[in-house]
């Protein structure tokens, strides 16, 4: 039975969707079965996975969403991952679905292939609306991706909050996988000003910080652009190796 776990943010540009493809990499070369869940309308982890979000295609996850698929029939097989991949037909959702329930959309659709995989991975969008409560609620842990800043780590109040009422309402078993600082170098002040506040914030909402950081890289990102395995187009960058790091942790954390 899969581990589910949804990597969350509602402030853009944190990371979230390179966190998500690189997680889905390492996982994959420990020989796990993994599925890559995009739910965020943008589309960007569908691309860097190779697989084909065009808006004529009819098998996303807004489709599976709407009765209209199986959720096996919108699984796509790329090289990299298995992917069911998104487009901007999922920023519908919130207006076509408004009836009791519709929080438990996603965990529905997840129900049946639970049993395929080892780890589901869910991208989650940049806000904190019915995609990321539905995200959350078919979840078993959050990563939370936080770059280090001051307005980023604002923003973790409300996801906790988001977090607290999903545990509430439709997910009581929901955990914190924890706190990832991304984009962060360790020998500039700002930054480790910003790790001492994440720890306090951390410590006040009952959330961990994790214990790997993850550095600024422009191989990381060319690696998305690129559509490619990070680890095999620069399996020697210091970046790379901080999200080996990450697998590393978050498997002994029972996380993955």
């Amino acid at each position: 039975m899969a581990k589910i776990l949804c990597v969350s943010n509602q402030k853009g540009g944190v990371g979230k969707t390179t966190t998500t493809n690189i997680l889905a990499m390492g996982l994959r070369r420990l020989g796990r079965q993994v599925l890559c869940v995009d739910f965020d309308p943008q589309g960007d982890l569908s691309f860097s996975l190779r697989a084909d979000n065009r808006l004529e295609m009819q098998n996303s996850i807004y489709h599976a969403l709407k009765g209209e698929l199986l959720t096996v029939q919108t699984i796509q097989h790329t090289p990299l991952c298995d992917v069911i991949p998104s487009n901007m037909l999922l920023s519908g959702i919130e207006l076509e679905f408004t009836g009791k329930g519709r929080e438990y959309l996603l965990k529905s659709c997840l129900r049946p292939v639970l049993h395929l995989y080892d780890n589901i991975l869910i991208d989650s969008p940049p806000a904190l609306g019915i995609l990321t409560i539905n995200a959350f609620t078919a979840a078993d842990t959050v990563l939370m991706p936080v770059k280090p800043d001051i307005y980023s780590l604002q923003g973790l109040v409300q996801l906790n909050g988001t977090l607290e009422e999903v545990r509430k309402k439709s997910n009581p078993s929901l955990k914190a996988a924890g706190i990832l600082l991304t984009h962060f170098a360790s020998r500039e002040t700002a930054s480790k000003v910003i790790r001492e506040t994440s720890q306090d914030i951390a410590q006040k909402l009952g959330i961990p910080l994790l214990d790997t950081t993850i550095r600024r890289s422009n191989e990381v990102t060319n690696a998305q652009i690129h559509r490619e395995d990070a680890f095999s187009y620069s399996p020697r960058n210091k970046a790379v190796g901080d999200y080996r790091a990450l697998v590393e942790e978050l498997i002994s954390r029972e996380v993955l």
